[in-house]
C-alpha cells in the first residue's frame, strides 16, 4: 500500500481562489482552484480531451426580475454558468465533451429559506438543459465546504467545514482544521 503525501499536490500547484461572483478558466496543469461554499454553488466544468477546465461560484439562481443583467449579474447562477461555459469554449473546449461537478447548496441556518436547495436545483436543471452531464456532485447538508479542483485532471477534494450557528461570513476561508479532523477529506474522481 503506497501512502499518498498531500504535500506533493501543492509543491508545484498554483492556487487560484474563486470567490463569490467569480469564475476562472485555465489550461495550466499546475493550477488548483479553491473556494469555500455555504449555500452558494460552485460548478467545476472541464473538457477532458483539451485539458481546459474552470470553476465558478454563485450566490443565487437568478435575479427574480427576469433580467439577470446589471452590475450584480455576476452573483446569479444563469450569468455565472454562461460566463464559465463561454470562457471554456474560447480556450478550446468543445461543448459536446464538457462534464461538470457541482458543490455547495448547504442550509447553514435554521429558519431561513433554503437558498442552497434552490441553488442546487438550478445548477442541475441548467446543466441538464445545456446537455452537460454531471459526473459528480456534493450538495445540500448543513456544513460549509472547502473545495479544491484540479481542472487538468478533473480531480476534486472536498473538506466539510463545521459551522456553528453564530452568524458569520462563510465566504471567508475557515481556519485550517486540526490534523485529527483530516478524516473529513473526500477525494471525488
Amino acid at each position: 500500500m503506497t501512502h499518498h503525501n498531500p504535500s506533493e499536490d501543492t509543491e508545484r500547484a498554483v492556487k487560484v481562489h474563486v470567490t463569490q461572483g467569480e469564475s476562472h478558466v485555465t489550461t495550466d496543469p499546475n493550477v488548483v482552484m479553491t473556494t469555500v461554499l455555504g449555500s452558494c454553488i460552485a460548478a467545476c466544468i472541464r473538457d477532458p480531451q483539451s485539458g481546459v477546465g474552470g470553476m465558478n461560484h454563485f450566490l443565487l439562481p437568478d435575479s427574480g426580475d427576469g433580467r439577470g443583467t446589471g452590475g450584480d449579474a455576476v452573483r446569479y447562477g444563469a450569468y455565472a454558468m454562461e460566463l464559465l461555459i463561454n470562457e471554456l469554449l474560447k480556450k478550446g473546449a468543445r461543448r459536446e465533451r464538457l462534464e461538470a461537478k457541482i458543490f455547495g447548496g448547504a442550509k447553514l441556518f435554521d429558519g431561513l429559506s433554503d437558498v442552497g436547495a434552490s441553488n442546487s436545483a438550478f445548477a442541475e436543471r441548467f446543466l441538464r438543459d445545456e446537455g452537460i452531464p454531471i459526473v459528480s456532485s456534493s450538495t445540500g447538508g448543513v456544513s460549509a465546504r472547502r473545495v479544491e479542483f484540479w481542472p487538468a485532471s478533473g480531480r476534486v477534494r472536498q473538506r466539510l467545514v463545521a459551522v456553528d450557528n453564530a452568524p458569520q461570513d462563510v465566504r471567508r476561508p475557515a481556519p485550517a482544521p486540526m490534523p485529527a479532523a483530516s478524516s473529513g477529506d473526500v477525494d471525488l474522481f
